[in-house]
């Protein structure tokens, strides 16, 4: 029997994706209604061409021939799945935002995400992921970098970050993020801008002299 049409523009839209990428379903709106998305995305998954992460959350899995395994599940990309599922902005924060920065190589037992949406936790292959909700300021309007890095400086507390950090930021981040974030990061808690602009004190200086 024939698939439908729908369901082979769907299959055409999946396949165009590279491997690893998360999307939702949603993401297939513009094709066909939501049950039958759904239908041709159950299908999918008995033919075992995508991975249900949790519902309305799927993966095109990518498979390392190196390893010769499939690779585990990004959960940075299965946040801002769900994020964008729900219309959220979020921000890597916590111990998530360290590890992200390498501040800490110590991965994180939750994956800590500040929301402007409301508090939410979920869980897939025993790995946690928590909304918790701040106010829109903090995630609106800024680029990753300069969300993550803002919370990253929250997280380990004002007249706490040391001079280890600030180099390791300024080795993290390149010239591009530094000047995005001097720029997008102004209205952010004071003390927190302070620590930014000894990040990038240098670059600054640097473009002054020259």
């Amino acid at each position: 029997m024939e698939r439908p049409k729908y369901n082979q523009a769907i299959i055409d839209r999946i396949n165009e994706m590279a491997d690893g990428t998360i999307f939702i379903t949603s993401d297939f709106a513009d094709i066909a209604t939501v049950p039958a998305i759904n239908m041709a995305l159950a299908r999918l998954m008995e033919e075992n061409k995508i991975k249900r992460i949790m519902r309305g959350v799927y993966e095109k899995p990518r498979y390392s021939k190196l390893l010769n395994e499939f690779v585990a599940t990004d959960t940075e990309k299965v946040a801002y799945a769900i994020a964008r599922n729900y219309n959220w902005s979020i921000a890597p924060a916590g111990d998530t935002a360290l590890n992200l920065l390498k501040l800490s190589t110590q991965v994180p037992a939750v994956w800590l995400y500040v929301s402007d949406g409301p508090y939410k936790e979920y869980k897939y292959d025993d790995i946690k992921i928590k909304f918790k909700h701040i106010s829109n300021k903090e995630t609106s309007g800024l680029s990753y970098i300069t969300a993550l890095t803002i919370q990253a400086i929250r997280a380990i507390g004002k007249g706490k970050v040391t001079e280890r950090e600030i180099d390791i930021l300024k080795s993290v981040l390149t010239d591009n993020d530094k000047r995005k974030i001097m720029e997008e990061a102004k209205g952010t808690t004071a003390w927190i801008y302070d620590v930014i602009k000894k990040i990038i004190r240098e670059r600054l200086q640097g473009e002054m002299n020259g």
